[in-house]
């Protein structure tokens, strides 16, 4: 069983809200179109199988056709996100891991489509109906890479893409084929982030926006999950081991050794916060899974 819980000694025990105006609106227009809809994407992030799960997903589309779609599978420790592949596969998920810098598997999420709704495509001819496209809701958080995923399967930039948390506004229809069509729809999250441990994981990895949370929080939780699954990342990119207590040591060391420093040799904290951040943006540190499985 999964355990969303572990680690919570890190963080505070409060709530964190972030719920803009669009997300309420978001999950109002998905339930009044979801009568439309054939077949839902659901998109996750490879890194964070657990954290870029949306908690309600299974209230917000009932029992519509599924395929759990898991982007930037090309930046996931791939040993890891295994795991959470046969994890969700024994639950009864049609999984598809996909590269979309390289476009690898994108073809696959086509062709488990048209399979889904091979039986249904059967009876609406069976009965005389017309054809008609196979219309696909696709859902996830924010900045999971639902519009970098639209513009590969459509094969141009149909979908606006930003590397910022929000980017898209409001739900849209796009074609994709004869045969399909999607609705791409604003990232969505839940209205309160109970859990510290996934509310920092879907922080650090962009999936909220910065400004949320405390960069300190942030670059500090990089550092201590770094330090519990990947101390070898950490020691290369910073030669850093056995992290102290209130983490000022590692922030001067790192200040000082990538300069980020203020008149008169003092560190800038603000600074070191920002390339902590940017060096997991950036793949700095590897190909890494921040999500963990633990035992039933």
């Amino acid at each position: 069983m999964m355990d969303k819980n572990n680690n919570q000694e890190m963080f505070h025990k409060t709530s964190i809200n972030w719920y803009p105006g669009h997300m309420a609106k978001t999950k109002r227009e998905i339930s009044e179109k979801l009568n439309l809809i054939d077949v839902v994407y659901e998109v996750i992030d490879a890194r964070m199988p657990l954290s870029s799960k949306i908690d309600d997903i299974d209230e917000l589309i009932k029992n519509k056709k599924r395929i759990l779609i898991m982007t930037k599978y090309d930046l996931c420790d791939e040993e890891v996100t295994a795991e959470f592949i046969k994890y969700y596969e024994q639950k009864g998920y049609k999984v598809i891991p996909v590269d979309l810098i390289s476009g690898k598997n994108v073809s696959a999420i086509i062709n488990e489509t048209k399979n889904l709704m091979q039986d249904e495509i059967l009876k609406r001819k069976a009965k005389g109906l017309l054809e008609r496209k196979t219309r696909v809701l696709v859902i996830g958080v924010p900045n999971v890479g639902k519009s970098t995923l639209i513009n590969k399967l459509v094969g141009k930039n149909k979908a606006g893409v930003g590397n910022k948390p929000g980017f898209t506004k409001e739900l849209s229809w796009i074609r994709v084929s004869k045969d399909i069509e999607l609705l791409d729809s604003p990232g969505i999250l839940w209205p309160k982030l109970e859990n510290q441990e996934e509310a920092h994981v879907l922080a650090a990895l962009s999936s909220i926006k910065e400004e949320v949370l405390d960069s300190f929080d942030i670059s500090s939780f990089i550092l201590k999950k770094l330090d519990e699954l990947y101390p070898d990342r950490l020691y290369e990119r910073y030669q850093i081991k056995n992290l102290s207590d209130d983490l000022m040591e590692e922030y001067d060391l790192i200040g000082k050794k990538r300069g980020a420093l203020k008149r008169g040799g003092l560190v800038d904290y603000d600074k070191v916060n920002n390339i902590i951040i940017q060096d997991l943006k950036n793949g700095h540190f590897g190909k890494i899974t921040f999500d963990r499985l633990t035992d039933k």
